[in-house]
């Protein structure tokens, strides 16, 4: 009976994929309120009866691709340190980031997301996710005298959702792993940055 019900997820899951690839795969070629149930399990290669086993309506099924993929990046975010208590940057490895090792496996999501208006306002909830995992995992537990702490998470939350829209503008011109040590890079000389900025500034 347990094989039978391992199976039973193992299709549906299936299903629901197929379904998401393709209304991806339909929206790169029309808007979202354009396209049919019809269409889509067309597209899958399912029949109707398989779409109405899991949803009602096909916004349903956008709501659940974008709730999947948000689970994906805070998984993906957090992998670096899941398991350590303490992070130390300067040790952190390019192989342990793996957000952009998400952006990458999701590339038709976040080719729409960017070239688009197909997913408007996504780029801020990527920006808002980002946001809330660095002030609850790290920023909240440091103290800063002259630093509010939001806009701390937001400055950086947003820095890598700029990286994020650059990589993808430029059709992933460069591997994953390079992305994640070029942040890695930023991050450990932000003081130099910052100085570099000063000095630019006095000697103006």
């Amino acid at each position: 009976m347990e094989k039978n019900h391992r199976t039973i997820d193992r299709r549906i899951v299936k299903s629901k994929m197929a379904m998401k690839e393709a209304l991806l795969s339909l929206m790169q070629e029309k808007e979202f309120k354009h396209i049919s149930i019809t269409e889509i399990v067309k597209e899958a290669d399912v029949n109707r009866g398989t779409f109405y086993k899991h949803y009602v309506y096909k916004e349903e099924l956008l709501d659940e691709m974008i709730t999947d993929i948000t689970k994906d990046l805070i998984e993906s975010f957090r992998d670096p340190y899941k398991d350590l208590e303490k992070v130390d940057i300067r040790f952190l490895t390019s192989k342990a980031v793996k957000i952009f090792e998400h952006v990458e496996k999701h590339a038709s999501f976040y080719t729409l997301i960017v070239k688009s208006n197909l997913f408007f306002g996504f780029q801020n909830i990527l920006g808002q996710e980002i946001k809330g995992l660095l002030l609850n995992d790290f920023i909240n537990h440091l103290e800063y005298e002259q630093i509010d702490s939001h806009l701390l998470a937001s400055y950086h939350a947003y820095a890598i959702v700029g990286m994020i829209i650059e990589w993808v503008r430029t059709d992933f011109k460069y591997s994953a792993e390079f992305m994640a040590e070029q942040l890695l890079n930023i991050i450990r000389n932000n003081k130099d940055i910052s100085m570099a900025m000063i000095n630019k500034v006095e000697k103006a």
